[in-house]
């Protein structure tokens, strides 16, 4: 693990080499969801992204974001800091393609969850990709994700603090583990954000693109991939049976095998 300095914010970075390395296929980089971090996409059966690597052939890059998991933290994140309502465009088209720079990586596969995945889009909108694949992400507000996220506010402000409690179970991923889960949870409760819509950044994508949803997420409707819709690149779209809000958590070997035969045919 590395802190790696990005336009003067220390991100939490994890290289994985490519277990074949003379394929010189381009790497896949993993964007998490709103209170993920490095260290969130450790599943069950060991980490994720190691076994997408492993059965693409593919080395990876996964980092923290800001004030997530053992990147720098934001000062007074319910404040002065508190994140704008452009924060995941900010990542797409500021701070991603220089942490892409300083690691010398060009038209790499993106992978994001949730958050993570509404930032692959918009990146891949304006920027060289090799390809998209985006589990859980939001590209417009409904309902049901605000009622969800309020429920998780309620979670954090009544039981948080109780041993085994969400502040508790989150605290193993962040070095700020209050500050992680402010600047998420406020930003999207807050009336400035009701207005985030990108389906027109979707259809500028010319890279293809592959979407995955549960049939069973409590934070967003099948809408959400459906209206990806690129009108130039070629789209793939899969609905999960059995699966919440986190297809790599609850159906990994499925999708694993659903992103690896998709990135089968790109070199």
């Amino acid at each position: 693990m590395d802190l790696i300095d990005v336009d003067g914010t220390q991100l939490e970075v994890l290289q994985i080499a490519p277990p074949e390395p003379g394929l010189a296929l381009a790497p896949i980089v993993f964007l998490h969801e709103g209170l993920g971090s490095v260290a969130m996409w450790q599943g069950r059966e060991g980490s994720w992204p190691q076994a997408i690597c492993r059965a693409t052939g593919r080395g990876g890059i996964v980092y923290s974001r800001r004030g997530y998991g053992q990147s720098q933290p934001v000062a007074d994140v319910r404040g002065a800091g508190r994140l704008g309502a452009d924060y995941m465009h900010l990542e797409a088209f500021t701070v991603l393609p220089e942490l892409l720079r300083v690691m010398g990586i060009e038209r790499p596969v993106l992978l994001g969850h949730s958050d993570g995945g509404s930032i692959a889009l918009l990146h891949a909108s304006r920027h060289p990709v090799q390809a998209c694949i985006v589990m859980a992400p939001h590209v417009m507000v409904e309902e049901v994700s605000l009622e969800s996220i309020r429920q998780a506010r309620t979670a954090w402000e009544v039981g948080g603090m109780r041993v085994g409690g969400l502040r508790e179970r989150l605290a193993r991923y962040h070095g700020d583990v209050d500050g992680a889960f402010w600047q998420w949870n406020d930003v999207w409760l807050s009336e400035a954000f009701r207005s985030f819509d990108i389906r027109g950044d979707c259809r500028r994508i010319t890279a293809p693109v592959l979407a995955l949803q549960g049939e069973d997420d409590v934070y967003g409707t099948m809408a959400q991939i459906e209206q990806i819709a690129p009108t130039q690149g070629s789209f793939q779209m899969h609905k999960l049976p059995a699966c919440g809000h986190s297809p790599h958590r609850d159906q990994p070997a499925r999708t694993l095998e659903i992103v690896r035969d998709f990135l089968l045919g790109q070199s």
